[in-house]
């Protein structure tokens, strides 16, 4: 019997790393072995990835030397943060850099660093087209995460990075599903005029790297591009109107109403909202619907996703 290649899995009870988790414990004969790390290997969460099979290690992302004895012994590890616990660019950018240390030092085969783009690459902070937030950054959740590759790339580390899409899980706990407007009909709201915005299932992003890990080095030193649908708001009301029952508009605001709408985060979202339309030829350029398929055979559309969870979006 080979010895498994253990996959030392960040934020193993989030829905991306738990997404992997479940896919490489479900491929019995794919030759990995999860090894499920949360800072918490008491919760609930934690204790169903144990059951399914997963090796449930406490490790801090905030922790090197936790991080170090968690990745010993691994074949590779899928590095993500989670800015929304905290909304500091460099709290990730930190997270990023232990995870990395720790990769080194276990002298990991491959390693994927969930990431994003640094919009400062497009809008600089002289750029008044949107704000400069937190006095350094455009869209703080996404510059951090693209500040932070070259942390995996300088130390010569065998990686990939994974450009995720927006979330459609988004729909259901980020506040983002249809609310109902002042005329009792219900609306999805983004400043994306008619650009497409590419998104996926969050489970579907594991299955994606789990699909890259499979592949051995064929992505090491490549950066990945996934999405499970590129599509433009008229088009999401549309799917979701028919998987709900009802008539759900997309309401389109200047990304400045966006900003304005004060919910914690709103001002990032806005100009994260921003960048996607006033980019979106690179922006969605570099995810592909057909590359993320062929990682991972049983990808979600947006109408086979809300099939699934249609019954979970909170109808505001």
């Amino acid at each position: 019997m080979t010895e498994k290649k253990i996959i030392a899995v960040a934020g193993a009870t989030g829905a991306q790393g738990g997404g992997l988790v479940r896919a490489i414990l479900s491929d019995a004969g794919g030759g990995f072995a999860a090894r499920a790390l949360t800072r918490d290997a008491n919760s609930d969460k934690a204790k169903e990835l144990a059951k399914l099979g997963a090796e449930v290690v406490a490790a801090d992302v905030d922790d090197v030397e936790s991080l170090k004895k968690a990745f010993e012994g691994a074949y590779g590890a899928y590095c993500l943060t989670f800015f929304w616990a905290h909304f500091s660019p460099e709290k990730e950018i930190a997270e990023a850099g232990a995870m990395a240390q720790a990769a080194k030092h276990g002298g990991l085969q491959h390693v994927i660093w969930s990431t994003l783009e640094d919009t400062r690459k497009w809008v600089p902070l002289s750029d008044n087209r949107m704000p400069t937030l937190q006095g350094k950054y455009k869209v703080p959740h996404f510059d951090g995460k693209g500040e932070a590759n070259h942390l995996f790339t300088d130390l010569g580390l065998p990686v990939t990075l994974l450009l995720t899409s927006f979330f459609w899980d988004n729909l259901i706990y980020f506040g983002m599903g249809p609310k109902k407007g002042p005329d009792g009909k219900l609306a999805i709201t983004f400043p994306m005029g008619d650009k497409k915005l590419p998104g996926i299932a969050a489970e579907d992003i594991g299955r994606c790297a789990y699909g890259i890990f499979k592949k051995g080095k064929e992505h090491i030193g490549k950066t990945v591009g996934i999405a499970g649908g590129i599509l433009t708001g008229a088009q999401m009301a549309e799917s979701l109107t028919r998987a709900l029952g009802q008539e759900v508009r997309y309401n389109d605001v200047p990304p400045d109403v966006y900003r304005g709408f004060g919910f914690p985060g709103a001002d990032d979202l806005g100009n994260m909202f921003q960048f996607k339309r006033d980019f979106e030829k690179d922006f969605c350029g570099a995810r592909s619907v057909d590359v993320a398929r062929a990682l991972n055979p049983s990808l979600q559309s947006f109408d086979v996703w809300l099939a699934r969870n249609k019954s979970r979006i909170p109808l505001g």
